[in-house]
């Protein structure tokens, strides 16, 4: 089995004695139903599952009922299955097909009996006119592909292989080579294979690339699907934009071009095609900032992004040249970056960075920069030999304004510093995460003033 971080979320809920529901939220063929369910049966001694696309007229559970109770006895009678009071996990699956569902379902966590557990792919695009979010009765867990760590373990690799590289990481320190050439051979093995769990699951199982593609390919046709059933109305220019990903990717600039997809258009022509990718959850933008200084979002410059696959395995199956024995064997072209570059959006994403990029004449551009408790941390992403030419980031460091304390040089070398640039393998992203808010943040004013009158 594959083991998937976003399980701690389904355990915190669990704890918590269901006094919220949980939301998982994430892309098509992520493995939200696969995980919810095995989780289930280790932890629940009942597990009842409405899929409100398999389910045909499911969604009458929440039409003219009287309250709460009235919403379990329909429930009860159409899973056909059994309510164990304190010990029954209710999935509500493909939710996006039934918003009412997020709706009510503060009354049925407010009830108490049992714990729940909604799911659905397309919800950025398909709840944003739900009548009443549960707010303080519903936490949300965005579900992305494996990230590395997650691949690397579900490969069957040692933790100690993972350790050994954390403290490198935060001790600064070089890799052993043995262990470094390991992950490097890893990483580029998760370019080619990717994070989703059906792709993962069919390398385990056959170590066979050309049926990984296929399966890959299988995605990216129901992807395309997707686009047509859900919006019907803009669908060839979703399909359109959808399309161009890797050949925009692969432009020097990278950057994403309306008229890419049609001659003259801008991007207010097209703004609503992004927004659908993005919201839907099969592409991952990156804004641009008109300069490196925190808070980065003040400084975003919407209609200058660039535009990225969800998962770089279904980024390289895009790709009609033979990429993959070309990233196995080591021979990543310079041409070819937008792979390693996708492959740290997809990471970033997934350990909860906001995706950001700066891009100016005056300075030139840096792959991304991300906002953290100690200021902006400009990363850039290198394929090739001369990962050490940076003249961007160079120009960006010696601003006294920005004050930047360091950068960070992602590339296939071993661990380094040369001055404020810190250099580390590609694989090291898998390192970086936000910070997470402590469980307590208690502040007093003091004792109150002794306003009585002398």
């Amino acid at each position: 089995m594959i083991n998937r971080k976003i399980t701690k979320s389904l355990e915190r809920m669990r704890a918590s004695g269901g006094k919220y529901a949980l939301l998982v939220d994430g892309a098509r063929q992520t493995g939200k139903t696969f995980i919810v369910r095995e989780f289930a049966k280790r932890n629940y001694e009942s597990f009842i599952e409405i899929n409100f696309i398999k389910m045909k007229g499911a969604c009458g559970i929440f039409e003219n009922v009287e309250d709460e109770k009235d919403i379990l006895v329909r429930l009860s009678t159409l899973s056909r299955g059994k309510l164990v009071r304190g010990s029954t996990l209710v999935f509500f699956d493909e939710v996006q097909k039934c918003p009412e569902a997020v709706t009510f379902i503060k009354f049925l966590v407010e009830e108490g009996s049992y714990h729940y557990v909604l799911s659905g792919s397309l919800l950025g695009v398909e709840l944003k006119n739900v009548r009443s979010v549960p707010v303080g009765y519903m936490d949300e867990a965005k579900m992305y592909p494996l990230d590395f760590e997650e691949f690397v373990e579900a490969n069957g690799e040692s933790p100690a292989l993972i350790e050994a590289a954390k403290r490198s990481w935060t001790e600064r320190r070089p890799l052993a080579s043995v262990y470094h050439a390991r992950l490097l051979n890893l990483f580029r093995l998760y370019l080619v294979v990717g994070g989703m769990p059906a792709v993962v699951q069919k390398y385990i199982d056959t170590h066979d690339i050309a049926q990984v593609v296929r399966e890959q390919r299988k995605i990216l046709a129901l992807y395309r699907r997707d686009i047509t059933q859900y919006d019907e109305a803009n669908s060839l220019r979703i399909r359109a934009v959808f399309d161009r990903i890797p050949s925009e990717l692969n432009d020097r600039n990278k950057r994403f071009f309306a008229s890419s997809v049609q001659p003259g258009m801008k991007f207010e022509n097209l703004g609503d095609e992004f927004l659908w990718l993005k919201a839907a959850g099969v592409a991952l933008a990156a804004t641009n900032v008109e300069a490196p200084k925190a808070p980065l979002r003040l400084a975003e410059k919407p209609s200058l992004f660039k535009l990225f696959s969800n998962d770089v395995g279904l980024l390289a199956a895009q790709y009609m040249n033979g990429i993959q024995l070309r990233i196995l064997n080591g021979e990543l072209d310079v041409n070819f970056g937008s792979v390693y570059e996708n492959a740290v959006a997809q990471e970033l994403c997934a350990h909860g960075f906001e995706l950001n990029y700066y891009d100016s004449n005056r300075h030139g551009e840096i792959d991304f920069v991300l906002e953290r408790e100690d200021g902006v941390l400009p990363v850039e992403v290198k394929s090739g030999k001369h990962y050490k030419r940076h003249r961007a980031l160079n120009r960006v460091m010696a601003e006294p304004e920005y004050a930047i304390r360091e950068a960070l040089v992602l590339d296939d070398s071993t661990l380094s510093s040369e001055g404020r640039i810190f250099y580390a393998p590609i694989y090291m992203v898998m390192f970086l995460q936000r910070e997470a808010l402590p469980e307590k943040m208690i502040y007093s004013v003091g004792t109150p003033l002794d306003m009585g009158q002398g």
